[in-house]
């Protein structure tokens, strides 16, 4: 008889921590690895507020940058958004192999803030997985210094849950576990119940993406004909559009008609741009 191939184990339960939703987590985690003045955090030069303001809470120096030859020496923590927030970019697995090695030269902890992750649409996402920075082909099979934080806030609809975990690197998940315990940031049981249960079902996650999806097929081409051209936005939940001028003035335009979209100026885009969510 022939015995079927053992199934790839998931990270064992010493390498998750759960949090309380993802942003806190992301606001808290320079805090909780020591990092402080003199420090360097980097994050993504298209990005939310908050990996910033979690480098300036302790005093760190913030450094917004895509490429790793650009980390500069005394980084300690290193933020990958993938699929980005809220340009949609997503990493490759051989980009986040260049990324991990960059980090682990530099001596940093790198994180992937991977909430969107089941989001992917345009080729080649919309039939492949989107690369995770704990996949074997990134860390070479070792996730030392490598960590990874997810939500099901987007793919289960559970925004006020709180539910989220951070897994990876078995030291750094103690060390971080323990020093919630202490701050009180313990999540319910319920919700890790709940958790749990999402965790364990794929068909509702499907039905959510689907939501998003018709949403986009909207959303999309409207945007388009309105005389936005639309960057990046592979995947993830926002449409990362401009119109070729200030930012500030297409939100304008846009609330003036009643349509809600949140202003995004960057150094990525050809032009400044604004972010439109299906």
């Amino acid at each position: 008889m022939v015995r079927p191939p053992p199934r790839r184990p998931g990270p064992c339960p010493a390498q998750v921590v759960p949090t309380i939703g993802s942003k806190e987590l992301v606001a808290l985690l320079p805090f909780l690895l020591g990092i402080g003045e003199g420090d360097t955090v980097v994050f993504p030069r298209t990005a939310y507020p908050t990996y910033e303001v979690g480098a300036r809470m302790v005093d760190a120096t913030p450094f917004a940058s895509d490429d790793p030859a650009e980390w500069p020496e005394g980084t300690r923590l290193v933020w990958i958004n993938s699929p980005g927030n809220p340009d949609g970019r997503v990493w490759s697995a051989e980009e986040l192999a260049r990324a991990v090695a960059r980090a682990r030269e530099l001596g940093a902890v790198i994180a992937g803030d991977e909430c969107y992750a089941e989001l992917g649409w345009e080729a080649p996402w919309d039939a492949e997985p989107i690369p995770s920075l704990l996949d074997p082909r990134v860390t070479g099979g070792d996730a030392t210094g490598v960590l990874a934080a997810y939500s099901l806030s987007k793919q289960s609809n559970l925004a006020g849950y709180r539910a989220a975990f951070l897994a990876g690197d078995e030291q750094l998940i103690a060390s971080i576990g323990n020093a919630r315990k202490h701050f009180g940031l313990m999540t319910p049981t319920p919700v890790q119940a709940a958790m749990v249960a999402a965790l364990g079902d794929d068909a509702h996650v499907e039905e959510q993406k689907e939501l998003y999806r018709q949403r986009r097929r909207v959303l999309l081409p409207a945007v388009q004909n309105a005389g936005f051209s639309v960057d990046r936005s592979e995947a993830g939940l926002y449409l990362w559009a401009t119109e070729g001028r200030d930012a500030w003035d297409s939100i304008g335009r846009l609330a003036e008609i009643g349509i809600l979209a949140g202003p995004g100026p960057s150094t990525v885009s050809p032009a400044p741009a604004t972010c439109a969510s299906p």
